[in-house]
């Protein structure tokens, strides 16, 4: 992926927008099965995000994302600060001395995104979390990658799959976070950590497919 810098630096304007443009949807969903606020807590995170990273025009990917992290992990309120703030730190790590990245580099960063939330958060799929989300997501890019596909369709397919995974935990019952206090009310409500996760795996999958060819 050429000019990798530059699309890093605008697949975190792009989350960002479209934090600012969804929070009220999530602030929502979090009202029905959680504490209402994250909606709220990742449009003020990304907006924190914005300046400091466009201050880093022309620095790789990894020092963008690590900056990303701390700043979301200080800004960001409740359980998604650190666990959105462990996914970009790992990214970063995996992406570390890396300028033009192709698709196994992505893979790798979001095999490490997914990981460091698995372990922060103690989840695992089927608990109505993020997880839910993110875990088809990776699976369909590793797939997609394994299988030869450009980063571009391979991105496509897993934004597909956080989408379908997302859905999926309508009918879930909650066992982490504020969500598990419920019980079986928490049945029959999209999960708000999951919708922000396929909120951002779209983004970047349009931002990449904007840049291809």
């Amino acid at each position: 992926m050429g000019n990798s810098d530059a699309i890093t630096l605008e697949i975190l304007r792009r989350i960002t927008e479209v934090m600012r443009e969804n929070a009220e949807e999530l602030t929502r969903l979090d009202s029905a099965i959680g504490d209402g606020d994250h909606g709220t807590n990742m449009a003020r995170g990304f907006n924190a995000v914005l300046p400091k990273v466009e201050a880093m025009a022309g620095q790789p990917p990894s020092a963008l994302l690590k900056t990303t992290a701390t700043t979301l992990i200080s800004t960001v309120g409740g359980a998604a600060g650190p666990l959105y703030g462990t996914a970009f730190l790992r990214a970063a790590t995996a992406l570390d001395g890396k300028n033009d990245i192709d698709e196994r580099d992505v893979l790798a960063a979001f095999e490490a995104a997914l990981e460091g939330i698995k372990a922060r958060g103690k989840a695992s799929p089927g608990e109505k979390t993020m997880v839910d989300a993110l875990t088809p997501a990776v699976d369909a890019l590793r797939a997609a990658v394994e299988q030869g596909q450009d980063l571009s369709t391979a991105l496509d397919h897993a934004a597909a799959a956080a989408r379908t995974g997302m859905e999926a935990t309508i009918p879930m019952l909650a066992t982490k976070g504020r969500a598990s206090y419920l019980g079986e009310r928490s049945i029959g409500h999209q999960d708000p950590g999951a919708t922000s996760s396929y909120l951002i795996v779209q983004a970047i999958a349009d931002v990449v497919r904007e840049n291809s060819g």
